[in-house]
């Protein structure tokens, strides 16, 4: 099977769901009942409170993007009378149970998890599901009885990151050596950025040294990396596939301390503002930009609509189906992704407002922004 293929396959009928639902949305179409009076179903009106746990801070996004983009979109979709419970686990599994029980506690209406450890939180899922809450994953596939998941594309991720690794090596790629820097073992979305990537990197490259990264932890990457020098020679890495932004940085900050003349290429993803800043230094080959955005709105969309018994709206934003190791065929939504380089930072995060340009053009990369001529 052509995995590219089904990837783009998958991000097309992603992107038909929103429409789809917006297009309901805007036409009052609820549960086959159209007009503009048929605002809330006999489910639940729109006095209602979404838990929402996010895992970690180690990673800008959950702080400035995920938690205030759903606030703000639950509050649009019930004219100001619903609203968000929010918790972050900081990296730590038991916490987030902890917190997840104290939703079910407070007898929130439906939760969006962002699982720190996929398979132990299946046990607040049932409890949360016990209690007649409905759960969501959201960007990470938890286990459990959850209700529906929405994410990105993740093996796209991997297969755009790998694509582009060995693009940046040229077309002798087969004979040169890379080092893969995978995510946490814990979360689902690791094992298929990796299986992605490999895809892409197969026969390829040489794949000379593979790690997975604790916890995410830019820390831990460093350490491995440090590793990996010793073990492949600094002379003798072509590449470094890194799965994130955050472990790119360390990488990258690994390999001048060792002595690296010119940073090899080295991929990512998140579009970090110091991952966009290093990409235009030239210190960064890649990231990829997922547009938090619209999986953040998606996902509150979905809330809502599973809440009132929205039924048509919630099957038209997830008409997709994935299967985690304890449910299959599970109602999804995989949201699109874009290869992000210096060639198309106007085009994606700039035009998106994710940042301006003077957040990216500051004193140290003037120069290098003038050059691109970012505006």
């Amino acid at each position: 099977m052509n995995t590219r293929n089904t990837g783009l396959r998958r991000t097309v009928i992603a992107l038909t769901s929103s429409a789809v639902a917006l297009s309901l949305a805007g036409c009052g179409v609820v549960d086959g009942i159209g007009g503009s009076d048929a605002k809330a179903s006999p489910t639940k009106g729109d006095d209602i409170t979404v838990g929402l746990l996010l895992p970690e801070k180690e990673n800008t996004r959950y702080e400035k993007f995920d938690y205030p983009i759903i606030k703000e979109q639950v509050e649009k979709l019930t004219e100001g009378k619903g609203e968000v419970e929010y918790a972050n686990a900081d990296q730590d599994a038991a916490k987030q149970l902890t917190q997840l029980q104290g939703m079910i506690d407070d007898k929130v209406d439906v939760i969006l998890v962002d699982a720190v450890d996929s398979k132990s939180i299946a046990k607040g899922v049932e409890k949360a599901k016990a209690a007649g809450i409905p759960v969501i994953a959201y960007d990470r596939l938890a286990q459990g009885p959850i209700d529906a998941y929405i994410s990105f594309d993740n093996e796209l991720v991997g297969e755009v990151q790998g694509k582009a690794l060995v693009g940046a090596l040229g077309s002798n790629s087969a004979s040169k050596k890379i080092i893969m820097m995978n995510g946490a073992t814990t979360d689902p979305n690791a094992a298929q950025f990796k299986a992605g990537a490999i895809s892409e990197l197969k026969d390829k490259v040489i794949v000379a040294a593979t790690y997975d990264t604790k916890e995410w932890k830019p820390a831990n990457a460093a350490a491995n990396m440090e590793e990996a020098i010793q073990k492949v020679g600094l002379d003798n890495i072509a590449g470094v596939y890194s799965a994130n932004d955050g472990i790119a940085g360390a990488v990258i900050d690994t390999l001048k301390s060792a002595g690296a003349s010119k940073v090899p290429p080295v991929t990512g993803q998140d579009a970090e503002l110091v991952a966009v800043q290093r990409i235009i230094k030239g210190d960064q080959f890649m990231s990829v930009y997922k547009s938090y955005p619209q999986e953040a709105s998606a996902a509150a969309e979905m809330a809502v609509a599973r809440v009132q018994g929205r039924s048509i709206e919630f099957d038209a934003l997830t008409r997709d189906k994935v299967s985690s190791p304890t449910n299959k065929d599970i109602p999804a939504q995989l949201v699109p992704v874009v290869d992000l380089t210096a060639d198309n930072i106007q085009d994606t995060v700039l035009q998106d407002d994710i940042y301006t340009v003077k957040q990216i053009c500051t004193a140290p990369y003037k120069a290098a922004c003038d050059a691109l001529d970012l505006k």
